[in-house]
């Protein structure tokens, strides 16, 4: 099986030999499986954290009250053959979710909305193929949310747009003609006591 770290070569590895990999506990890395090559990310930061469970939250609070579907954190999600993402947070739809044997990973295709916090360790290029691979696989949209930048690119099919703090971001395309709406300024605070 190959593994991609920084600077290595690597070979294909098939989608039941990345099921086989141990599970994550404590310091392990995250395992992503892209286009049959392993990729492999440290644990993140307190603060990519952070900003993750408080995009999280929002969302499901939003999800929950207009009984939507399910927001999720870090939950595997099988984009092709060989390809496995495991986006920050997803949106999955009602419908989804009744295809959804909640049992057993990976979810089969993609969430509604992916969204990814950029680490230090994630590249522009890897950023890019993800954000293709998702809305290929049938995202309505990703967001890339960018800590140090205090911005989020989102991507929807053809179109992109950035939306930076102090703006609020809305999305009226992953929820049913709902408008949801994010602070940005609040999601980028940089106090950890208000989550």
């Amino acid at each position: 099986m190959g593994v991609r770290d920084v600077a290595t070569t690597t070979t294909r590895t098939t989608f039941d030999e990345f099921m086989k990999l141990p599970e994550r506990e404590g310091g392990m890395p995250i395992y992503e499986l892209d286009e049959g090559e392993i990729l492999m990310e440290p644990s993140p930061a307190y603060r990519h954290n952070l900003i993750r469970k408080r995009i999280a939250r929002r969302l499901d609070q939003f999800v929950k009250a207009n009984s939507l579907g399910d927001v999720t954190e870090e939950t595997d999600f099988r984009l092709g053959p060989d390809t496995v993402r495991k986006p920050d947070i997803a949106f999955v739809t009602n419908e989804h979710l009744d295809t959804i044997d909640l049992d057993r990973p990976p979810v089969n295709g993609a969430p509604a909305l992916a969204v990814e916090v950029v680490s230090p360790a994630n590249s522009a290029q890897d950023l890019r193929k993800k954000v293709g691979q998702y809305l290929t696989a049938g995202s309505h949209a990703v967001w890339i949310v960018y800590p140090d930048l205090r911005l989020v690119e989102v991507h929807e099919g053809t179109t992109d747009r950035t939306v930076a703090a102090p703006d609020c971001l809305q999305d009226r395309t992953v929820f049913a003609n709902l408008t949801f709406s994010l602070s940005l300024e609040e999601i980028f605070e940089a106090d950890a006591r208000r989550p």
